[in-house]
Parts: C-alpha cells; sequence; structure tokens
C-alpha cells in the first residue's frame, strides 16, 4: 500500500477518533465504546476493509500506549485529595484486584469449561478497572462523585493496573512452562513489585534533578526528555525483572507532587499524548478483532459480565473496605464503577503472542466484557449515582489568559477569589480595600469578561479575583474578601 494511503487511513482514524468526543458528550456514549466502534468499522469486517491480524504488534502498540496513559494517569493525580484515601485505594488495587481474578475465574471455569488456570488466566485479564471511562460518562451528565469517591476511583484505577499485569503474565507462565509451581509466584512477586517501586521512586528523583539543571534554549525540548525519561523508566525495570507499569505510574505521581521547570507545559503535552496513545490503541485493538467471532460468544460474555459486575467486583469492594469507616452508599458505587477499559484487552493479546491454548477465545471473550461492561456500566453511572445521592454538580476550573508556575525562589501562587454578593468589599475600590504590600491583584472575571484592574476598579458581588501573593498575604485579602455586611434588624 502507498505511503500516502497509509497516512490517509492515519489521518481519518485519528480525526474521527478525536471528534467522536462530542458525539460521546452529547449522547452519553461512552467515548472508549466510539474509538472500538471506529477501529472496527475501518477493518476487515467493517466498511474500511483493512485487513489487520497482527497480535504482535497490537500487543507493542498496546504496552506502549499503556506507559505513556499510566504515566500521565500518575502526573495528573491531586496528591492533596488522594493521601486520605492512600491505603483503602493500596488494598483495591493489589487485594481487590486479585479477589476479582479469582472469583472471575471460577466463573470462566464453570461457564466456559477452563481447566483451573486458565480460569484464572482469564479472571486476570479482566481484573483491572478503568477510572477514566467512568469519569467521561459523568462528564456528559455535567456530574461527579462526592468525596472521597473520585480521587478514590482515579487512585485505585492508575495503581491497579501493575497487580493485573503481574497475574496475567504469572498465569501465562503457569499455563506455558512446565513443572513451574504456583509458589513461585511468591517471590516472583516481591521482586516485580519491589523493584518497579524502587526504580520508579529513583527515576522521579532523577528526573526531578536533571530536568532542573538541564537549561534548554528551546522550551519544546522538555516534552521530548520527558519521553525519554518515561521510557527509560520503564525498560530499566523490567530489566532489572520488575514491574514497568508500576515504576512508570510511581514516576508520574511523584512528578505530579513536585515542583519543576514547565511543568504546567510538560502536564499538558502528555495529556495530549496519553489521548493519542488511546485512540491507537482502541483503533489498532478495534482492527484486531473480528466482530463475526463475538457472536457466538454473545450469550457467555453476558454472562460472565453480570457475574464480574454483580458478584465478583462487589465482594471484592466490600471485603476490601470493610476495616475502612464507608458508608454502605459509597461502596455500593465503587462496586458498580468498576468499569473494565482499555488493559483487560491489552492483556487479552498477551495469550495471543505466548502460545496459549484457545487465545483466541480469551481475547473475543474480554472484548465483549469490556464492551458489555462499558455500556452497562458506563451509561447508568450517573443514574446510579443520584439514585444512591452521590452525585454532586461538575465544577470546571474557570480558564484565564494568565498563567503562573512556580519555579525555584518564587514563594507565590496563583489563586482565584470568588467575592459574595453580600460582602463587605462589595462596592469599594481596590486601593480602600487594604490590600497586602505583595499581594498582586492580576485580573478579575466579572459576567464571562475579564477586567484589568487597577487601583480606581471597585469590586463587584460575584467578581472572581486572580490573586498572586504569598500564602499569608493570600490569608489576609481572603479575610477582608470573605467579611460579610453586617444585617440590620
Amino acid at each position: 500500500m502507498p505511503m500516502e494511503i497509509v497516512l490517509l487511513w492515519v489521518a481519518v482514524l485519528l480525526f474521527t477518533s478525536a471528534v467522536s468526543s462530542k458525539v460521546s458528550e452529547k449522547f452519553a456514549v461512552p467515548v472508549l465504546l466510539l474509538f472500538l466502534a471506529i477501529g472496527m468499522l475501518a477493518g476487515s469486517e467493517g466498511m474500511g476493509r483493512i485487513y489487520f491480524n497482527n497480535a504482535p504488534l497490537a500487543k507493542s502498540i498496546g504496552v506502549v500506549a499503556l506507559i505513556f496513559i499510566i504515566f500521565s494517569g500518575g502526573l495528573d493525580t491531586n496528591w492533596k485529595e488522594t493521601r486520605p484515601v492512600l491505603w483503602p485505594g493500596v488494598i483495591l488495587s493489589t487485594v481487590g484486584v486479585l479477589l476479582t481474578a479469582v472469583i472471575t475465574g471460577f466463573f470462566a471455569v464453570y461457564i466456559l469449561k477452563f481447566s483451573f488456570l486458565q480460569g484464572m488466566l482469564l479472571g486476570s485479564i479482566v481484573s483491572s478497572t478503568d477510572a477514566p471511562a467512568v469519569f467521561a460518562s459523568l462528564r456528559s451528565k455535567r456530574i461527579s462523585l462526592k468525596k472521597p469517591l473520585k480521587p478514590l476511583l482515579e487512585f485505585e484505577s492508575g495503581s491497579n493496573d501493575p497487580m493485573a499485569v503481574f497475574l496475567t503474565a504469572s498465569f501465562i507462565s503457569l499455563l506455558t512452562v512446565k513443572n513451574m509451581s504456583v509458589l513461585a509466584l511468591i517471590p516472583r512477586f516481591i521482586l516485580d513489585m519491589g523493584v518497579g517501586a524502587v526504580v520508579g521512586s529513583l527515576m522521579a528523583e532523577g528526573m526531578v534533578f536533571l530536568i532542573k539543571r538541564l537549561k534548554q534554549e528551546y522550551d519544546g525540548l522538555y516534552p521530548v526528555i520527558m519521553i525519554s525519561l518515561v521510557l527509560f523508566t520503564y525498560v530499566i525495570a523490567v530489566f532489572l525483572k520488575g514491574n514497568g507499569i508500576l515504576a512508570v505510574y510511581l514516576a508520574g505521581l511523584r512528578l505530579g507532587r513536585t515542583e519543576f521547570p514547565n511543568k504546567k507545559m510538560i502536564g499538558r503535552f502528555h495529556d495530549g499524548l496519553a489521548w493519542l496513545m488511546q485512540i491507537a490503541m482502541f483503533v489498532t485493538l478495534g482492527l484486531l478483532v473480528f466482530p463475526s467471532r463475538l457472536v457466538p460468544l454473545a450469550g457467555t460474555g453476558l454472562l460472565l459480565t453480570f457475574l464480574l459486575m454483580a458478584v465478583a467486583r462487589p465482594v471484592s469492594v466490600f471485603l476490601c473496605l470493610w476495616p475502612f469507616h464507608m458508608s454502605f452508599k459509597k461502596k455500593a458505587m465503587l462496586a458498580w464503577v468498576g468499569l473494565r477499559g482499555s488493559v483487560p484487552i491489552i492483556l487479552a493479546t498477551f495469550p495471543l503472542t505466548a502460545g496459549v491454548p484457545q487465545a483466541e477465545t480469551y481475547f473475543n471473550v474480554v472484548f465483549f466484557v469490556v464492551i458489555a461492561s462499558v455500556f452497562i456500566q458506563g451509561t447508568s453511572i450517573s443514574t446510579v449515582s443520584k439514585l444512591l445521592k452521590l452525585a454532586v454538580p461538575l465544577t470546571g476550573r474557570k480558564n484565564y489568559p494568565i498563567e503562573f508556575e512556580r519555579r525555584e525562589g518564587i514563594d507565590a501562587e496563583l489563586i482565584d477569589i470568588i467575592v459574595p454578593y453580600n460582602s463587605e468589599a462589595v462596592g469599594k475600590m481596590i486601593r480602600d480595600l487594604n490590600v497586602p504590600e505583595k499581594c498582586l491583584i492580576m485580573l478579575i472575571s466579572r459576567d464571562d469578561k475579564f477586567v484589568i484592574p487597577s487601583g480606581g476598579t471597585a469590586i463587584d458581588g460575584g467578581d472572581v479575583l486572580l490573586v498572586l501573593a504569598k500564602e499569608t498575604d493570600l490569608a489576609a485579602l481572603q479575610q477582608t474578601v470573605m467579611r460579610l455586611k453586617k444585617t440590620q434588624e
């Protein structure tokens, strides 16, 4: 096929996938389903007639995509919100994944007539969850979830993939390596997770050290350097027999908590890169599947999906969260939003490349389970959250035409302050507010417009003040602005 035709198809698939997010927002269809559908439509049994049956290439694309998706997830994690739910998240992402894999595995043994190890392999493949699919579904309805559900879901989904990868690789080894004992998995687990954690932590420190000291003339080179460091992190961990996905996630998580030059720009770049990787991965996996082969497995796939949603996930959630003080409704919500997503489909390519018996059955069943899970749970999340009274309005952060990034030697923050309508500051000019000397009001957002302030600018109720100052000065200004007028009886 001529290179121009290949590039044309790449452009068509990328553009169609990117703009399909608008369809997702309008009709509340999970964007993951749309990406997969586009790949399937372009495939050999779809309108595009692109024949693609290269499982090793699909696996390689999926692993590379997962590296950058996981890193971006760690980088975007809000540590202040995550810290209070750290231990519940860690238990869900390890013990919870194991319980889900085992329970689903037993169901697979009974339903698909698999052997014990084959059932455990299938359970391992579908054991991890996908929070981006959850929040994409919620955003389409303009709602979010009450605390601590949102940070707990984000942390669990970002940190449970390494466990799923370990279990999948382990059961593939048990199926393909003669005389390998299940007990051999214990030292392998310690080595896998231990090396991954150490490499991720050390590489994160090295990344910060290098970024702070590499004075590049062109800012555009910093994302390039970060890409190389992320790949170094994964490869070093794998070479040392560790979990590369865990190393990458912990590196991203550590960087998200650290201030370094060009952090915002690097973060935006990796957010876009993560979207590109998701599109490439889903479209590739959509091309790899043959829809006609899914139809005979529809009944089996639906039954397995139902048992995963109604039994395996709820049991694992309630058992893991039993020691923690959390309401029944919140636990039920966590149990329901355990959507399967990109990782199970990527892991389903592992048996295809490892020569595991019935590998195509694994892939087709997992593909069907993911589609059914995202469709059933993804379209019902908003309804369930409202029924359980755990939904809250989605509040988006306002975009300002001014950006500020903390650097060494600058002890200041750029924060917005909302002026109450009954504040004593309303009607007063800025010069009369007793603003601290080193507290600068940079911009005022008023009625969807921006006002450049001066000393003679009067404050209105509902104004949003974009303020640059030290923490102590900000507190003083907030106290002034929040002081309410005394009501006359």
